[in-house]
């Protein structure tokens, strides 16, 4: 069975196997990495990014230090150990992530089989003969150095980069780091050449996908708890100092930034979604940002009476959360363990706001979560004005239960506005809207296998005409997936053609004009769905197979993953490679 931990094979094989191709309309340029650019726009909400990690975290040991010069250690600790702890696990995961990227365990047979890939692209090597073999080693050879023939400087400069990684990672800037990382390569994407500015913005791209990740596991370990603490110590105390608002403002807003800039890195990086505006992330942002805000000061106003009962609460959903996400078959992970762990942090995720984590009718589930958030809060508020101490006036009270409400009404209000203008996939219409059965656009309900004609040809050495990426598309547009067999005798024929639905009416697949140029990587294995990233975003010996080929490659690579076929096809596939 294909392994999951190392799925970053470059496929050279003489073998029969599924290629889906969608039809030249499903291809839009928009959606290839190759052919987006760098823009100002880009550099400005990094930049807006590196100001709201500083401002967050300058926030948070401010008023710990503070905490500590009025004596007051009962609430310096845990303001101290919310901002520490969660930096050290995102300082740990990037250096590890650093040093895997860093080193040469993989280098030599994967970036030798990627520029074997390219050779054989650009200079239509094969590997039926074994004299075109011998070729395709000789290039690659050329175009790889030998690992053991490093010279002392580039051992000194590896050393160098080993320490400065360290000292960044000791001083817990990994982030700060990866955001000028990723400054630098969109400028150099922008100023250099053609091929060069791809090469950059690729390395962008996955520079993008890790920071993205590192950020929504550190906001939802630092942030969000130092929210609900400040505005739990503020209920308490009865008064408002100004770095508590300040800490809380910080940790609210950052929250809020990244999940509208996970949202955003994560659809531009599938080239099957169109990409998410900035008009469209600022909305997101302000849906978040008052939708957390409200269920935040909900747990505040709750936890400062009945706190053995609110850790009960919040057990409890994340158990309900977390089971719900693990019912829903997530695939995000490239193994069972990592899958089981990414399901219990977006349980945590789901105590404080909505995450999207499987393709179908996503506007339903999100308002099932809707519906049982506003039911919490209205039950955590209530009990809070029921019961709260004598100190707390009818007026105060009756202000806060406006502002909880109000909050989450904008918040409402905002996600509405996204969902029905502002949806990169388009307005909500009233359909959708009043009816949960209606699947998203992307999801097909039902995609028919693709099988090998048997009055086929032999299969072509090289994939005639993939997509950079693979689409996944509904399944009236799998029927364009046929493609032109390049037999011994120059005779073309259908070499895949799609199996219909019983009863249904079998047509013919129309043609396509074949496309052999450039280096294509097959990945066994299938394409992941959205909202998961792709393979090659989290798989990192994937990605080190990638930018070695884009690095040799005169020509941008395409990706192809593996089709789905039927259960029973893929079955037997999968257990027999």
């Amino acid at each position: 069975m294909a392994a999951k931990s190392d799925g970053a094979a470059v496929s050279l094989q003489n073998e029969i196997k599924p290629v889906c191709q969608p039809g030249p309309e499903h291809r839009s340029p928009q959606y290839h990495l190759a052919g987006k650019r760098y823009s100002v726009l880009d550099c400005c909400w990094t930049l807006c990014a590196l100001l709201v990690f500083f401002s967050d975290g300058a926030s948070d040991l401010w008023l710990a230090a503070d905490y500590f010069l009025r004596r007051n250690y009962w609430c310096f600790a845990p303001t101290l150990v919310f901002v520490v702890v969660p930096s050290l696990v995102v300082q740990v995961l990037s250096f590890r992530w650093f040093a895997y990227d860093f080193s040469d365990t993989n280098g030599s047979d994967t970036a030798a089989a990627a520029v074997v890939a390219a050779s054989g692209a650009e200079s239509h090597f094969s590997t039926k003969g074994s004299d075109q073999q011998g070729a395709g080693r000789s290039a690659a050879a050329e175009a790889l150095p030998a690992t053991g023939t490093r010279t002392r400087a580039q051992s000194c400069c590896r050393a160098c980069v080993w320490l400065f990684q360290s000292l960044v990672h000791i001083l817990q800037l990994a982030q700060v780091w990866r955001y000028v990382h990723a400054l630098y390569l969109g400028v150099q994407s922008r100023w250099r050449g053609d091929h060069e500015r791809r090469h950059y913005y690729w390395r962008l791209m996955f520079e993008s996908a890790d920071i993205s990740m590192l950020r929504l596991l550190e906001i939802f370990l630092k942030s969000a708890p130092q929210l609900v603490l400040q505005l739990c110590i503020m209920v308490q105390a009865n008064q408002v100092l100004p770095l508590q608002g300040l800490s809380a403002s910080a940790s609210l807003i950052s929250l809020s930034w990244m999940m509208a800039s996970y949202q955003k890195a994560l659809r531009d990086s599938r080239d099957d979604k169109l990409p998410m505006s900035y008009k469209a992330a600022v909305v997101q942002m302000l849906w978040h940002l008052f939708t957390v805000g409200a269920r935040t000061m909900a747990f505040a106003l709750f936890a400062s009476i009945f706190q053995l009962y609110f850790g009960i609460f919040i057990v409890a959903h994340w158990c309900a959360m977390t089971f719900w996400i693990i019912q829903g078959e997530t695939d995000f992970c490239m193994s069972k363990w990592e899958e089981i762990i990414y399901n219990m942090m977006v349980g945590i995720i789901y105590v404080f706001c909505w995450f999207s984590v499987r393709e179908g009718p996503t506007r339903c589930r999100l308002v099932l979560y809707s519906l049982i958030v506003l039911a919490e809060n209205v039950a955590l508020t209530a009990a809070w004005f029921l019961y709260r101490g004598p100190r707390t006036s009818d007026f105060y009270a009756v202000v806060v239960v406006c502002v909880v409400a109000c909050s989450y009404a904008l918040g409402s209000f905002f996600m509405f506005v996204y969902y029905c203008l502002l949806h990169p996939d388009g307005a909500v219409t009233g359909g959708v809207l009043g009816c949960c059965m209606v699947e998203d656009a992307s999801v097909a309900p039902l995609e028919p296998s693709v099988v090998a004609s048997p009055a086929s040809g032999p299969p072509p050495d090289l994939v005639s005409s993939p997509p950079r990426t693979l689409q996944r598309t509904k399944g009236g547009d799998q029927g364009q997936g046929g493609g032109e067999g390049q037999g011994g005798g120059g005779g073309g024929g259908d070499v895949f053609q799609v199996r219909p639905a019983p009863g249904a009416t079998r047509t013919p697949a129309p043609r396509l004009t074949p496309r052999t140029e450039g280096p294509v990587i097959r990945i066994d294995l299938p394409r992941k769905r959205y909202p998961a990233w792709d393979a090659h975003f989290i798989d990192r010996r994937l990605r080190k197979t990638i930018l070695v080929l884009e690095s040799a490659a005169p020509v941008t690579p395409r990706i192809q993953y593996r089709c789905l076929g039927m259960p029973k096809e893929l079955m037997e596939y999968e257990t027999t490679v």
